[in-house]
């Protein structure tokens, strides 16, 4: 795609534009599909990739991965994958009510800001939000929800978290730094919130599979492919900063952010961040507690 039409598509898709085109890419759902629901850049990804090898026992590259847990928009045809009839699709979007059943992944808004910003940098986007004070005005933007399709971090969140399926059981969320730290365990609680059969050996299976440098050789193999996706376009494999799969890291924000720019993310989303245990970077991480285990409300 020309870079000046991706860029358009950008801007537009962060308009009251893009409400017609969500209607149309959430038509077809059944009561029986489960969500891999996130704001991007929380692992969402890496997570299908887990579960279609989980679900399939057989290896997953980026060329095949729709054909099983399509993104949200490339459902339509798509085969069942979990007991009860109905397809795991992953999607970006705020709470829907056609959404029955969904995992939610989160990860801390911190880092979640620090890939965003890599990734429109290196798109050639986030010079849309560049005033004079650089990455300053991106960090606003940010938390102002100007950035991203679906509003701020701390309102995805929210809307997720205060939605009628965690009240009716049908939420199960996932902290990616969990994910990251207990993968066995919390893929183990995934399976079965699916209600499929937790086989230890094919998680581990897939665990192994699955690690950042298995998924960028994946990543590398689908760009040599005449299939190559979508979401790898405006990527490249030559530099950390514009790979699709970084580094996946955890508390990375701790080098990156700066006193004045940890407090005001606190301001616009302490208390999100602290609902679901994540540390406070305004003191120091000495005083830190330990992260709290995904939250279960």
């Amino acid at each position: 795609m020309h870079p000046t039409l991706r860029r358009f598509r950008y801007k537009a898709a962060r308009t009251a534009l893009r409400r017609p085109l969500a209607w149309k890419q959430n038509r077809g759902l059944t009561k029986h599909d489960v969500f891999l629901a996130s704001v991007e850049r929380s692992g969402n990804t890496w997570l299908r990739f887990l579960l279609a090898e989980i679900l399939t026992d057989r290896e997953i590259g980026f060329d095949d991965v729709d054909a099983l847990i399509p993104e949200m928009g490339a459902h339509g045809g798509v085969a069942p994958i979990v007991p009860g009839g109905g397809r795991l699709i992953k999607t970006h979007e705020l709470y829907r009510g056609e959404y029955k059943k969904a995992v939610y992944v989160v990860r801390d808004l911190r880092d979640v800001l620090l890939s965003h910003y890599a990734r429109d940098l290196s798109m050639g986007f986030a010079e849309y939000y560049f005033g004079k004070n650089g990455f300053d005005d991106y960090l606003l933007a940010f938390l102002k929800g100007r950035t991203m399709r679906y509003g701020s971090w701390q309102q995805h969140v929210q809307v997720w978290l205060e939605s009628p399926l965690a009240r009716s059981g049908n939420l199960l969320v996932v902290r990616f730094e969990d994910l990251r730290r207990n993968s066995e365990e919390d893929l183990q609680r995934i399976v079965e919130f699916l209600g499929a059969p937790a086989n230890p050996d094919r998680i581990r299976a897939a665990i192994r599979n699955n690690t950042v440098e298995k998924m960028r050789e994946k990543e590398d193999g689908s760009r040599k492919s005449q299939a190559r996706k979508v979401f790898l376009q405006g990527t490249a494999a030559k530099n950390d900063d514009r790979r699709f799969v970084r580094s996946g890291s955890v508390q990375g924000w701790r080098k990156k952010l700066t006193p004045p720019q940890l407090e005001l993310i606190q301001r616009y989303a302490g208390d999100v961040l602290t609902r679901l245990g994540y540390p406070d970077g305004t003191v120091p991480e000495a005083a830190d507690s330990n992260l709290a285990s995904a939250i279960r409300a």
